[in-house]
């Protein structure tokens, strides 16, 4: 019974998740947007696990994705633990690697730079996406204790 709420709650998750990006409220959303919404969900995929994900999912090579196809295949991903967060330490080592002057924050741009040219790199359109859901809006900056906060919280939660 246990694992039945799980699975209900994860769903909900999921579907609250993959409706932030369905713009058009037909429970499509455009295959770019798969990566940001698999992060949202607390979960770390490599570029050839999206790749691999994407072509699980998305309609007849179209370029968008229907929710139907998506839900149970995330649903399965989080109840697995496919793609596990990084732990929260290791997140704040990351991005005081960054900071040198461990202010406690970075400029959008210096975020970007690094997004496009260190490790494995973004593109401009997925950089931007980030940036988005990373800049405080009040501050434009990426606070990124704060930020590290609400990307290592539970699930469950």
């Amino acid at each position: 019974m246990a694992e039945t709420s799980e699975t209900a709650d994860i769903q909900r998750k999921i579907r609250a998740a993959f409706h932030v990006f369905d713009h058009k409220a037909d429970n499509t959303v455009d295959v770019r947007e798969v990566s940001t919404i698999i992060y949202s969900l607390g979960c770390f995929p490599t570029k050839a696990d999206i790749h691999r994900f994407v072509d699980e999912v998305e309609e007849d090579n179209m370029g968008y994705v229907h929710l139907d196809k998506f839900l149970p295949v995330m649903t399965k991903v989080l109840l697995e633990n496919k793609f596990p967060p990084i732990p929260e330490e290791n997140l704040l080592q990351a991005f005081e690697v960054l900071d040198k002057e461990r202010r406690g924050y970075m400029e959008p741009q210096e975020l970007a730079k690094y997004m496009k040219s260190e490790g494995e790199t973004f593109s401009q359109e997925e950089t931007n996406e980030m940036l988005t859901a990373l800049v405080d809006e009040k501050k434009n900056l990426i606070c990124y204790k704060e930020l590290i906060s609400q990307l290592t919280l539970d699930l469950d939660t």
